[in-house]
């Protein structure tokens, strides 16, 4: 991913110094186990450990590379370099070259999520401060993009925070379900390396040794993790999309902060344009590229075929270093948003009452009006608001048919705004259940 869109903690997780280091420390902790089994003399394990302080020389690697064609054996010729040929000939003794793989990998997909997951805090802290403080903030809720009924604006964050939330307890899941490695030698029957070998290297690094693997650990579970990161990319537009909306010159109920110097438009000096939640709704589909390809790696052929490889070269870093930064980004806005309480209460009331509109239909049909009859009433009188600029319930006040089964005071009572709000703290309580 390219740094414009990168947070260097992530990135760090997938530099190739990161997966050398990873690679070594696996190679090392197989052979402590082996050496406890007397597999492999002791000396030679201890030996492995003198370049515990070593960093691998990428260049050097990258070179020997380039004549074996092979990544693991380039490393492991490297590592002979600092150990010495004779200590070094156990390493890797049983193994083979996706055993240090895949289980590099899943190391790397777990530290992600565990940076992923502090975003996702970093989210929810910041929804849920933003809904305590407009748990009361009087809006207007909208179906198909029309004006539907009064709701609040804490009640819109409430509903992100919980969405979110859903998305953490995901990610949570996905993490302990990539959480696994492999030591299983060339087809995964452990026929020249021990099973015990593999509990001893995953214990050391964090990880549950892979239940039954091939020569690679089974796809289905980076295709969950991936659909999981899917999964909150499109949360993530969701929130976007909102913001985007709110930030329309015609509506402008909320907005992206706008800072001191900050320059909107290289034409038209008066812009502040929603430039962060829009690259968000673009970071989402990037992340959502990953997923189709993660499913698809799924099916391989027999023990094990290298068509998923170079797809994880590339979806892996990416993905996990995009969703990292949106993360990060979608907590800015919602920490700095502006909100416009009293463009709220413009919007709301800009089409007089008509808001209302469901209210006068129940109160007909409990008065006896069938509800066929009760909603021709309501919505010739409403049609007049949209039609030619009525006030709705002057309207409703001068039918004589609705005032034939409704007083003016009931009308009247259809009108206030509080009733709509009425249960905004059973569902904040439902919510935020601490």
């Amino acid at each position: 991913m390219i740094p414009r869109y990168s947070r260097p903690e992530m990135v760090a997780i997938w530099s190739p110094e990161t997966k050398f280091r990873i690679w070594y420390e696996i190679e090392a902790h197989a052979c402590d186990a082996m050496a406890d089994l007397g597999v492999i003399p002791r000396e030679n394990a201890d030996a492995v450990w003198k370049a515990k302080d070593v960093e691998f020389d990428v260049a050097r690697i990258d070179e020997i590379e380039a004549v074996t064609k092979h990544d693991v054996i380039a490393f492991l010729t490297h590592l002979a370099e600092h150990v010495g040929s004779e200590e070094a000939r156990f390493v890797h003794q049983g193994m083979t070259s996706s055993d240090v793989l895949d289980t590099c990998t899943n190391l790397q997909f777990v530290r992600a999520a565990d940076l992923l997951l502090t975003g996702m805090d970093r989210v929810l802290a910041a929804l849920k401060t933003r809904a305590m403080e407009h748990k009361d903030t009087p809006r207007i809720g909208r179906s198909h993009g029309i004006h539907a009924e009064p709701t609040t604006m804490g009640l819109t964050f409430a509903r992100f925070y919980a969405e979110m939330d859903r998305n953490r307890t995901r990610l949570a899941n996905a993490r302990a379900e990539i959480a696994t490695g492999a030591i299983s030698g060339a087809v995964g029957t452990f026929a020249n390396i021990d099973p015990r070998v593999e509990e001893h290297v995953c214990a050391q690094l964090g990880l549950s040794p892979e239940p039954i693997s091939t020569q690679v650990i089974p796809r289905d579970r980076h295709a969950m993790f991936f659909a999981t990161l899917g999964v909150i990319a499109s949360s993530i537009e969701n929130i976007a999309i909102e913001v985007r909306h709110m930030q329309r010159t015609e509506v402008l109920e909320g907005a992206e902060y706008f800072s001191v110097g900050q320059k909107g438009s290289s034409a038209m000096p008066h812009k502040k344009n929603p430039i962060l939640t829009e690259n968000l709704t673009g970071l989402a589909r990037l992340v959502r590229m990953s997923v189709i390809p993660a499913m698809e790696n799924v099916a391989l052929w027999h023990e094990r075929d290298i068509s998923h490889s170079s797809v994880e070269r590339a979806i892996g870093p990416d993905t996990t270093i995009t969703l990292d930064f949106a993360l990060h980004r979608l907590a800015g806005v919602i920490e700095k948003m502006i909100i416009y309480p009293e463009n709220m209460l413009k919007n709301m009331h800009q089409f007089r009452g008509l808001i209302m509109s469901q209210r006068v239909l129940l109160a007909l049909t409990q008065a006896g009006v069938s509800r066929e009859d009760s909603y021709k009433l309501v919505q010739r009188n409403a049609m007049k608001v949209w039609d030619n600029d009525a006030d709705f319930k002057t309207e409703l006040l001068a039918d004589e048919d609705v005032r034939a089964a409704l007083s003016a005071e009931e009308i009247e009572e259809k009108f206030d705004l509080g009733y709509h709000t009425k249960h905004v703290d059973t569902i904040f309580a439902r919510v935020f259940k601490d």
